[in-house]
This record gives structure tokens, sequence and C-alpha cells, in this order.
């Protein structure tokens, strides 16, 4: 068979493509409408979950499951864009490491809203002005983003999604390294590059903004500054990657939330997230913790923060396996409600891939 025959059997593929995906995008408006009816949310985890786990197990290639779930996520943001105009919230503008995330997880089909804080984030979910707020939560480097944690303790918000994205860092500029004197940046990225930095540019001065995009946008602006940031901020705002990978860890990536106001039912494979504070006296964590034991519950994170509102008081973030309806877990929470001074779901949400 010639390439032109080859290239008219791929015509007649795309023709049936065409007529099956907007087959597929009215029964998506038809469930969009029964949504709204029933007062649900548009955006569920646990279908998006599922529909991603199905086409594994119906992919036998050529094509990765990678490559699908791909082409899945544009096919998915199209159908929720269709059912409604969904608005998320992101830390940073375009280009930024949040957005990066979101759009992984959300698709290009929606309405992205850029927030210059995190707390602008939570504010603009809280006020319903988005559906969806997208926040870094911690770092495989750095570790915490304590700010995160801290607007966690007072927002009535729910964790229902969370997104790892590989972190490259990329040392952006107009000018020659050699001529760049200050370097904006994340005090985040700054901590994730810190070894490149002292080796490479250890008179440069360093300024701290708070997002990548921002920094971006400085160096733009000012002669002989640089920004770190992503490759997709040097593409949006025009500027030459100098240097690129620069951060002192290869495998450095960050682990986001998708926070909004309604829960998530259980998939089959959760996390749970909560946080708590304990009564001052020997031994209190320890007892805090025995109820995940005798109940057979992984634990997978514990983070300590001040609490602000009283000296060496600390709320204690959890993140263990299974979901709040769980047996298990329902068991587990109520024994660790009676022992603790306060105690706080902040989500059950699917468990990534």
């Amino acid at each position: 068979m010639n390439l032109s025959d080859l290239r008219k059997k791929i015509d007649i593929l795309d023709a049936k493509l065409v007529k099956v995906l907007n087959d597929r995008a009215e029964l998506s408006l038809s469930i969009g409408k029964e949504k709204i009816k029933q007062s649900k949310s548009i955006y569920c985890p646990e279908r998006e979950k599922e529909i991603l786990a199905r086409l594994k197990t119906l992919n036998h290639g050529p094509m990765s499951d990678d490559a699908f779930e791909a082409i899945y996520r544009e096919i998915m943001s199209s159908s929720l864009a269709l059912e409604k105009t969904l608005r998320v919230a992101y830390l940073g503008t375009q280009g930024s490491f949040t957005y990066m995330a979101a759009k992984k997880r959300f698709g290009s089909s929606i309405d992205y809203i850029s927030c210059s804080s995190i707390l602008e984030v939570f504010q603009n979910v809280e006020r319903d002005e988005c559906d969806y707020g997208v926040v870094p939560i911690e770092n495989s480097v750095e570790g915490a983003v304590t700010h995160t944690f801290d607007l966690l303790v007072d927002s009535d918000l729910k964790i229902c999604r969370q997104e790892l994205l590989k972190i490259s860092h990329n040392l952006l500029s107009r000018s020659p390294i050699g001529k760049i004197k200050n370097i904006y940046s994340n005090p985040q990225v700054f901590g994730q590059c810190r070894n490149w930095l002292l080796q490479h540019m250890p008179c440069a001065g360093q300024i701290f903004v708070a997002s990548t995009t921002e920094a971006a946008q400085k160096a733009v602006k000012e002669k002989l500054s640089a920004a770190i940031a992503s490759r997709e901020a040097a593409k949006v705002y025009h500027l030459p990657i100098v240097k690129g990978d620069i951060q002192d860890v290869a495998h450095n990536s960050t682990r986001f939330l998708v926070i909004a106001k309604q829960d998530v039912p259980p998939t089959g494979k959760d996390r749970t997230s909560i946080l708590f504070s304990i009564k001052d006296k020997v031994g209190a964590l320890h007892a805090m913790l025995t109820p995940f034991f005798k109940n057979h519950i992984n634990l997978t994170k514990i983070e300590s923060r001040p609490s602000k509102k009283r000296a060496w008081d600390y709320y204690f973030f959890v993140d263990f396996e299974g979901h709040r309806l769980d047996k298990n877990v329902k068991k587990a929470l109520g024994q660790l409600e009676g022992m603790c001074k306060y105690l706080k779901i902040l989500g059950s949400y699917p468990v990534m891939e």
C-alpha cells in the first residue's frame, strides 16, 4: 500500500473520530444537566480516575498509556467546559509551575484565574469566584510550603485532588551569565538551586518574589537581571534560557493540591489528610498515632506547624491511606477525636497513579 492510500485510510478514521467525539460531547452535555439538577459538582475526581484506569486496560498499543491520558485530559477538559464554565484559581501567571500543574489536571478548555498569592487562591474559591484552586503543598527537596499548611487550618475548603509535577529550574535572562547582577525567584526555588548558585553566581543578588512568573516579568523589564523559572515561562515572556536545569537535585518534584468546597466520594484507593492539636503532656503524640496502628492504617506523612495561638503549641498534619468513610478510618478518627484538643478532616481524595 502506497503513501497516498495510507493517508486516505487516516482521513477515513479521522472522520469517524470527529463523529464519535461529538457524540461523546452530546452525552457530556446531558450528564452536565443532570449534575446541575442534582446539585452535584461538575468536576468529579472519582469518575476521572475511573475513566483513566479503564483506558489502561483497553489500551494494547502501540500508543502508550501516557499518550492516551494526555489526549483524554483534553477530551475531558472540553467536556467539562460544555457542561459548565469552570474557573480554576492558581498561584502566579501563565508559565508558573502552579499553572502547569493546574493545566495538567484540568486541561486547556477551562478558565484559569491568575492569583498573586496562595491566600488569594483560597479566597477566590471561598467566595465562589472560582470553582477550584490549585496550590503547592510540598517540594521533594525543600519540604513543606508552610503558607499553604497555615491556610488549611482556618479554611473550610476541602482537598479534592492532588497533582505531582516534575520541576525543572532554568536561568532566564537577556544578559550573558557573567553580567547578571540580580536574580529574581520564589524563596523555595532559590533553596532548590542553592549549590548551583553558590558555585556559578556567588556575587549575584537574590531577590525574593511571590512566584517564578513574577520573577520572569522583572527580568524582562530590568537590565542585567535574571529569573529562575520554567521553560514555559521562558516561552511566555520571550526570555532566553541562559542555563537549563540548574536545580541541585535531578529528581525534583512538587506536590500540588486541588481545593474546593465539596467532598469527594470513595474510589477504592484514596488518601485522607487531617490536622489535629494535642494536649501538652508526655507521650501525647504517640497516643494520637495509636488509633491508626490499631486499625491497620498506613500513615504516609506527618508534618508539624506552630499554631501561632500560644508559644510551643503545634498542629500536626497527617496523611494516611484510606477514605474518611472507610469503616476502619471512621473508627480511628472517632478514637482520635476523643483524645486530642482539635481535629479537622482536610479531605479524602484519589491516590495518584
